[in-house]
């Protein structure tokens, strides 16, 4: 049976964001909230808990799962960042995007596309998940939580509960997140290109419509 933690979505509980640090370092799948919409995640380094998040979603290998970072610095510990690409990221962040780039050496070769060497990274601007990465110390390996069956991601924290509470092992409910997913940009070439649009402005990126 999953926890539940009731959480102040703009001044969180310390000890409840501790509490959600030790399960996720000893393997354990949360459902937390973003400034898109909640989201499903584990610790960086376990295979077993990534693997459990794509049966709960229903994805093959070739998903892109996201490294949630608390900022700049540790999106270029993960990933091959350049002038150009520092400055787009350095415009937008933290906010509702999630940007394609080269994995580094430091991650693991199971957390990249397995054809093109990419990792998702992201910078979210939520208090809760904040606090969570100061606690951790390290990048939450993330996924949305959006389910087979369902075209829009999950919103209800007692509905997420209700389904998926033999699957995780805490919900941390902080209210509404939305339903709007983040804008996917990839830069890895020369000019940035949207794998999906979402929340996040594209005017960043040069591009003013959709």
């Amino acid at each position: 049976m999953a926890q539940f933690f009731s959480i102040h979505s703009d001044n969180p509980n310390l000890r409840l964001i501790r509490q959600a640090a030790a399960i996720v370092r000893d393997g354990g799948i949360i459902v937390y909230p973003t400034d898109s919409c909640y989201a499903l995640g584990c610790h960086i380094g376990d295979k077993a808990a990534m693997t459990r998040i794509r049966t709960i979603r229903e994805v093959d290998e070739k998903h892109h799962f996201t490294l949630v970072c608390r900022d700049l610095a540790e999106i270029s510990h993960y990933a091959k960042v350049d002038n150009r690409q520092y400055r787009l990221l350095k415009a937008s962040t933290p906010g509702s995007y999630t940007f394609i780039l080269q994995a580094s050496r430091e991650v693991p070769r199971r957390l990249q596309h397995p054809k093109r060497y990419t990792i998702g990274l992201r910078i979210p601007d939520h208090p809760v998940i904040n606090a969570l990465l100061t606690e951790l110390n390290e990048p939450l390996l993330s996924s949305t939580l959006i389910l087979p069956t369902d075209e829009l991601p999950l919103n209800d924290a007692e509905e997420i509960r209700e389904r998926l509470e033999h699957q995780v092992e805490l919900v941390m409910d902080a209210g509404s997140c939305g339903i709007e997913m983040t804008s996917v940009i990839d830069l890895t070439s020369d000019t940035p290109e949207i794998i999906r649009q979402g929340k996040g402005s594209l005017v960043p990126f040069g591009i003013t419509h959709g």
